[in-house]
């Protein structure tokens, strides 16, 4: 899921709290404080799920991580940390939750302050069954959190919901529905209560992929959804889109491109055209059969590449304009190599303010040396064509652990780029990034700070140094970042 940070449009990546038949209001403009502020100060917080965290001597119950923004960035205001043993949060940790597997911040009825959203995939539910999985909101309030709740629950044992979601207006009613992905099963929440199945596939146990955009401009976002079918009756890989058909009162499929196996999505407005556009992220075929080149010519998707279907107002030119770019492409930082993953990992903001929506890349199997797997992240910037320009050149800042002014050295299986996020964290104007770094201090893991998407003023935000519980163990902090 993504937060879109653009100083023209309206933010439309919203979580709905879809609880029986409450309606939300849409904003009508740009919010006066940053998306992401959750108590309320006019900075941009950050929420860092540990799912893999213990509480309470339960093994891998989870927790989230809330590293609040303010006048000097992340890490320089302090922290708090929420579990389902905090007073404001239904249900206890119990081994195996994994709360915090999926986290997002989002000001869902337009007061400027932020609700916090939580998937626990591990949740045991009554009348679910084992491991049938949950979404929790825990409401946003100046100085302390507030009240949560349930938003919604797996029906059927190991159904996992809560391993990803998606927001937007899809209904086109001005209000918030969200969309819940589990394993083999894609669902949707609209804000008048209204529930059905987007998607049953079998997945192999896969999270979706899931991203909202409004593809066509027509002012009501689309659902896109990545996932792979496994032996049915072979591996095969799909991106597809969804709108809402008014009349069925459902979703419907309206766009879909077959052997494109993705890791992640994102939709931004790239080339400024008002349309949004349909970014994929380490985009590989995994099948033999080659359908269309769903990923571009295969020459440039060695180590993970970036296929970019552009939106369109005209009636069914989605798509019809594409580009791919990987690390070999003139004006991208780095060199493409087998087992980079650029792309694994995407989100979009406005970061110089020209208009037109940036994408940043993380790669978190990027080689830094000899150092395998140190990983890596690159700022691609978008232009009147695109994220590639009408030479065929991209445009781009390239990030990691050896930048000169970041903090740290580059290490083998750090993973650096992992997670990436955007927010005003330090206010002023400025887009900020946040590079998950799982891996770092043997899988103990780290947050690193990029003030304005670029080195100096850079921080690197650890358990140790936020003072978390167990800050030696394998907590893989970083790995979960609210987009």
């Amino acid at each position: 899921m993504r937060i879109r940070l653009r100083t023209y449009v309206t933010a439309i990546a919203v979580i709905a709290t879809a609880t029986a038949g409450l309606t939300l209001p849409a904003s009508a403009a740009a919010p006066a404080l940053p998306d992401g502020d959750f108590n309320g100060d006019g900075y941009a917080d950050l929420a860092v799920g540990v799912p893999d965290g213990t509480v309470g001597g339960k093994a891998k119950a989870g927790y989230v991580n809330i590293v609040w923004g303010g006048r000097k960035g992340l890490g320089a205001h302090g922290n708090i940390r929420i579990t389902q043993a905090s007073r404001e949060v239904p249900g206890v940790p119990e081994k195996g939750d994994r709360f915090g597997a999926s986290v997002a911040l989002v000001d869902t009825n337009g007061d400027g302050i932020a609700e916090l959203f939580v998937g626990a995939p591990g949740e045991d539910v009554n009348g679910g069954g084992t491991d049938a999985g949950s979404v929790t909101v825990v409401g946003g309030a100046r100085g302390r959190p507030g009240h949560g709740s349930v938003v919604t629950t797996g029906r059927s044992p190991y159904a996992a919901y809560g391993l990803a979601f998606a927001t937007a207006d899809l209904t086109g009613d001005g209000n918030k529905d969200f969309v819940v992905g589990g394993k083999d099963k894609v669902v949707l929440r609209t804000a008048d209560g209204l529930a059905g199945t987007v998607l049953t596939a079998p997945m192999g146990g896969r999270a979706p992929a899931l991203t909202t955009g409004d593809f066509n401009a027509d002012g009501t976002a689309e659902l896109a959804v990545g996932y792979w079918t496994q032996n049915s009756p072979f591996t095969q890989s799909h991106v597809r889109l969804w709108a809402w058909d008014a009349n069925e009162q459902a979703m419907a499929n309206t766009w879909n491109t077959d052997n494109a196996g993705v890791s992640a999505l994102a939709a931004g407005d790239f080339d400024g055209d008002g349309s949004d556009d349909l970014a994929l992220g380490e985009c590989r075929e995994i099948a033999d059969e080659n359908i269309d080149d769903p990923c571009g010519p295969e020459a440039v998707a060695k180590g993970g590449g970036i296929h970019v279907h552009y939106g369109d107002a005209a009636p069914g030119s989605f798509g019809v304009r594409r580009q791919t770019l990987n690390q070999d492409t003139v004006g991208v930082a780095g060199v493409a190599e087998v087992g980079d993953r650029f792309g694994a990992a995407l989100a979009v903001g406005d970061v110089n303010r020209d208009g037109r929506d940036d994408l940043v890349a993380g790669a978190p199997g990027e080689a830094i040396g000899t150092r395998a797997g140190a990983g890596a992240a690159t700022l691609l910037l978008g232009g009147p064509t695109g994220l590639v320009d009408a030479r065929g050149e991209g445009h781009s800042v390239g990030l990691q652990q050896n930048t000169p002014r970041v903090p740290g050295v580059a290490e083998a299986r750090d993973a650096f780029g992992a997670a990436v996020a955007f927010g005003a964290y330090g206010g002023r104007g400025r887009v900020d990034l946040a590079v998950g770094s799982p891996g770092e201090n043997a899988g103990s893991g780290g947050v690193w700070l990029l003030p304005g998407a670029g080195a100096g003023g850079s921080a690197a935000l650890t358990p140790r140094k936020l003072g978390l519980p167990s800050p030696a163990s394998a907590l893989a902090y970083g790995r979960y970042v609210s987009e």
